[in-house]
């Protein structure tokens, strides 16, 4: 960020009535322990608007400075068995320290005779999201799926705080009027490849 850009940045924080330091993004919205869950599909399609990737690696270092040491990080994603390059990405997010979810993907024929790759473990992910809830104080979820807009109503029903991570354009109005939002652009430079 260059310094007019942090003037700038700073100005318009200050005259919202809310500094947020560009390194220090999420540590001020939690209460510790923290569980992250990360919609790996949907967040791979907001690196794609985004034009840049993440590196799981610098994330889970950044997570590990923002919520502490013993945050737990989950991953959901489809696999494709037969895609060596899925399965060593999966085999990286458990050496670096994720707790991963996996499942295999459906092919689905279409009506015009073409497949359909179809992967999707949201029901998995709201359901371990709500085993757990006594164990943590702050969720943190990496998805825009509406799909978890009443898991989120079940953490706040529970006195938990929940911060939604993803990008505008990829996050569904549902979930921005029920958790604090943090778009990915704003953590850039700490997580991007």
């Amino acid at each position: 960020m260059k310094f007019r850009q942090k003037i700038f940045f700073w100005l318009g924080e200050c005259f919202l009535g809310r500094w947020i330091h560009p390194n220090f993004m999420i540590s001020q919205f939690i209460k510790l322990p923290v569980y992250v869950f990360i919609d790996v599909e949907n967040t791979f399609y907001a690196q794609k608007t985004l034009g840049w990737k993440i590196s799981y690696e610098r994330l889970m270092s950044y997570l590990k400075r923002e919520c502490g040491e013993n945050v737990k990080c989950f991953t959901y994603s489809g696999v494709d068995e037969a895609n060596t390059k899925q399965k060593k990405f999966l085999d990286m997010l458990d050496i670096i320290g994720y707790v991963t979810r996996a499942k295999s993907v459906k092919k689905i024929k279409t009506k015009g005779g073409n497949i359909r790759w179809k992967s999707s473990l949201d029901i998995e992910m709201a359901l371990e999201i709500t085993e757990l809830v006594d164990k943590f104080k702050t969720a943190i979820l990496f998805s825009g799926d509406s799909d978890f807009a009443i898991v989120l109503d079940k953490l706040k029903s529970k006195g938990k705080r929940a911060l939604v991570v993803s990008t505008r354009g990829r996050v569904a109005k549902e979930l921005l009027e029920r958790a604090k939002f943090i778009d990915l652009r704003k953590l850039k430079n700490e997580i991007s490849q």
